[in-house]
């Protein structure tokens, strides 16, 4: 799953000085997420990496300034398109079914967004629960987040 690779990557890049394409491929690979370079490579545009020089003559990757300006809406749809199982909603409350394992990306990714009609979320293993403001909200919600679904 891209979504798991691409934070996967961050979260390693973040603990450890990884020079080459090769060295973030064996990573991954340590953490059983098996990836090709043309993979990585694209990654690694997607999520606005950079070598940051670290001395003597070595430099690391790291997260450009630009990642903070990717558009949460997109990544929104990316994590969603990879995850979802379905949406439904009852009075105030919106569930979200994922893919096992998937929920904690997709609730992070709907807490990013700040929706005006979401009081907060909540992720299981398989399902976010989003209470809305009331149940006009919930409504409006489910058929915002059914648009990003499969």
């Amino acid at each position: 799953m891209k979504s798991k690779r691409q934070e996967k990557i961050l979260e390693l890049i973040e603990k450890y000085n990884i020079e080459t394409q090769e060295e973030l491929i064996a990573r991954l690979a340590e953490c059983g997420i098996e990836s090709k370079q043309t993979t990585v490579s694209r990654d690694i545009k997607e999520l606005y990496l950079y070598k940051e020089p670290i001395g003597g003559g070595r430099s690391r990757y790291a997260v450009s300034g630009k990642a903070d300006h990717i558009d949460n809406t997109k990544r929104l749809k990316l994590i969603l398109n990879e995850c979802s199982v379905g949406v439904d909603y009852a009075g105030i409350v919106v569930l979200l079914k994922t893919l096992p394992g998937l929920a904690d990306a997709a609730g992070a990714a709907i807490d990013a967004m700040k929706l005006p009609d979401m009081l907060g979320c909540i992720s299981g293993n398989d399902a976010v629960a989003i209470v809305a403001r009331g149940e006009q909200e919930a409504e409006r919600l489910c058929g915002e987040l059914r648009q990003y679904c499969k």
